[in-house]
């Protein structure tokens, strides 16, 4: 039995007819771009992340850039970055006209090392760093990075793109942050029907500067008094968050619940995983497989010939990145980010996954691991 990397089709009885119900209402209404549909969202995700203010997006990567922009980043600046991450938190920091210094990641939790970051922000006086909550959770020392920024006075800037509805000692993973940002990418835990993002403030006047610079720089229609660009989020990605929305907990239990799973009955094949720290409650995002680099090509091969999807995330640190090259400002560290992306390995993760195919997949990997 094929199993899919993952399924969006998994839909809740009744959704469609809503969703088809729904478009035909922001059809008539013409409300195509922002309207009462994105303000009701911003509304409902500043209650849901616990942040005084959400400014919704085009997008994920526009996200960081308005985020970047908002604190001053901007040409000549050096930006921190884990190693470890989506090309989107590199690329967001050069077209900021910044330059990224790459920073290595801790083996433990593989989020970013707090140890490089305090020489980072030493060697490198960057104008920001940017922090990666990866595959649904985030640091161990979430709070002692806050607070060197802090002390150091260089803006922290959360990409918690992977991180909606991720729980930090029992509040959002957002709160406390004094900017961060998600997508809303189709495929995320809380997913679009198209690409979307959204910013998280902590104060009106830095959601008032995000909102500003994603309308074209706008203080009224024909008053400009920033350069910006455009980045405003649509009524139909707005319309599909809201309704999806309805369903989210019943999404994120079960992708928890499937999340689990495999690791009790992946430690029982002798297949190393990688658990979100104490005090997270994750939301399910990715199931993190740690083989031996010598064994993966066995169990990937195992995975292929089930028809079972699979993921590498990430399969190359920034640092080794062929476009990375021309921008680096520097790189501390590495070795840790190239031994995850040698060794990495997804499972099939996703809402309403069924227990056959859990246990098709876990079949699969015994049968790879035999090999």
């Amino acid at each position: 039995m094929a199993v899919p990397f993952i399924d969006l089709r998994r839909f809740e009885d009744g959704f469609l007819e809503r969703w088809a119900r729904t478009c035909q209402e922001v059809s008539e209404n013409t409300r195509f771009v922002g309207g009462p549909g994105v303000a009701q969202l911003e509304e409902e995700l500043a209650r849901r992340c616990q942040v005084p203010e959400v400014v919704a997006c085009a997008n994920g990567t526009d996200a960081l850039q308005l985020a970047l922009r908002a604190l001053g980043v901007g040409g000549g600046d050096r930006v921190l970055i884990p190693d470890a991450t989506f090309w989107a938190t590199f690329e967001a920091v050069v077209n900021c006209s910044a330059q990224p210094v790459t920073v290595d990641i801790s083996g433990d939790d593989l989020q970013l090392d707090l140890d490089l970051l305090e020489k980072g922000l030493d060697e490198f006086r960057p104008a920001a760093v940017i922090l990666v909550h990866l595959y649904g959770w985030g640091s161990a020392r979430l709070d002692e990075i806050r607070e060197l920024c802090r002390s150091k006075r260089v803006p922290l800037v959360e990409d918690g793109a992977q991180g909606f509805g991720v729980e930090w000692r029992g509040r959002s993973l957002y709160q406390g942050a004094t900017i961060s940002t998600i997508s809303f990418y189709p495929a995320k835990v809380l997913g679009a029907c198209g690409d979307a993002g959204a910013v998280c403030c902590s104060s009106p006047e830095l959601a008032g500067r995000v909102r500003r610079l994603g309308n074209h720089g706008r203080g009224g229609h024909y008053d400009h008094p920033d350069v910006g660009w455009n980045s405003r989020m649509g009524g139909f990605e707005a319309a599909f968050l809201n309704l999806s929305l309805e369903f989210f907990e019943e999404r994120i239990a079960s992708r928890r619940r499937i999340a689990s799973q495999y690791r009790e009955r992946l430690a029982d094949l002798d297949l190393p995983t990688c658990a979100p720290p104490e005090g997270y409650r994750e939301n399910g995002y990715l199931n993190v497989c740690l083989p031996d680099p010598a064994r993966k090509t066995s169990l990937t091969t195992a995975l292929k010939s089930r028809g079972i999807g699979f993921g590498e995330v990430y399969p190359g640190s920034m640092s080794q990145q062929s476009g990375a090259q021309r921008w680096l400002a520097g790189r501390l560290g590495g070795e840790v980010a190239q031994r995850l992306s040698r060794s990495v390995v997804n499972l099939p993760l996703f809402a309403y996954m069924r227990e056959n195919e859990l246990d098709e997949v876990l079949d699969a990997v015994a049968t790879g691991l035999r090999s």
